[in-house]
């Protein structure tokens, strides 16, 4: 071998160093960020909850490395802690440009006091949760938010035409179910069998709405063969003359009372 072999690598190791650090300079931001600045961000979103100034002010700080060693995943992130975001794009545009594309969350339900599911069926904190108005009501254990989620679906779907809406459905720690009606009406199902025993009580439910002017206080599923249920007492009359007595609390409609689950 030549005695001047090693000394040409060596040369050829330098040259390619030479060539190589000035772009590893550039792509890692060590020097020449400003030759080839981002001096535009594209924003696109809804701006339901989250304002473009909030996008801008968490993205802006991670633009001055340059065009080439901007990180576009820090930009991804940064962005995603805004609250309201559920999600983000980011994209470079040559040669100057940075485009973010955000998604809101769109809340679906409430979830126990102060947190929102999404409409993929997650859950999320912002401040005000509590205050959202319109949205259904649903409790639970968090490992089950999509038993919760799929037994309100079933709900949605049994009372449509019945003319009551539910407005609330609760899963207790120990697996019984509860619904709240849009009335105000609270209806027990229990943990075993809770939508036959609702669809049981629906079916009878059009024999039994035009009894009384007001919807029942409260309804218990959770006999086996038959249902309870109390109505609200009426409004007291004003003229002690025309007062009335008042009506049993409760109605029983049961075909086999004696057992109860």
């Amino acid at each position: 071998m030549s005695t001047g072999y090693p000394f040409k690598l060596a040369a050829w190791g330098i040259a390619l160093t030479l060539v190589a650090l000035p772009i590893l300079g550039v792509l890692n931001g060590w020097f020449a960020g400003d030759r080839w600045p981002v001096t535009r961000l594209d924003v696109s979103a809804r701006f339901d909850h989250v304002s473009a100034e909030q996008i801008r002010a968490a993205a802006q700080p991670l633009l001055g490395k340059g065009f080439f060693a901007l990180d576009l995943d820090d930009v991804r992130a940064a962005v995603a802690k805004l609250p309201w975001v559920e999600r983000a794009e980011v994209r470079k545009r040559w040669p100057d440009t940075v485009e973010l594309t955000v998604y809101e969350q769109q809340p679906f339900a409430r979830w126990g006091e102060d947190r929102l599911v999404n409409r993929r069926g997650q859950l999320f904190s912002v401040a005000g949760a509590e205050g959202l108005q319109g949205l259904p009501r649903l409790s639970g254990p968090d490992d089950r938010l999509d038993d919760v989620l799929r037994f309100h679906a079933e709900c949605q779907r049994e009372f449509t035409g019945s003319g009551l809406a539910v407005d609330a459905v609760a899963l207790s720690p120990r697996g019984g179910w509860r619904l709240e009606l849009a009335s105000g009406t609270v209806v027990e199902l229990g943990r075993d069998d809770a939508q036959r025993r609702l669809k049981r009580f629906l079916d009878v439910w059009p024999r039994l709405s035009g009894t009384h002017a007001n919807a029942p206080a409260y309804i218990d599923l959770r006999y086996e063969n038959g249902f309870a249920m109390r109505w609200p007492e009426p409004a007291p009359a004003t003229n002690p003359a025309l007062i009335q007595p008042a009506s049993p609390p409760q109605v029983a409609v049961l075909r086999n009372p004696a057992q109860h689950a």
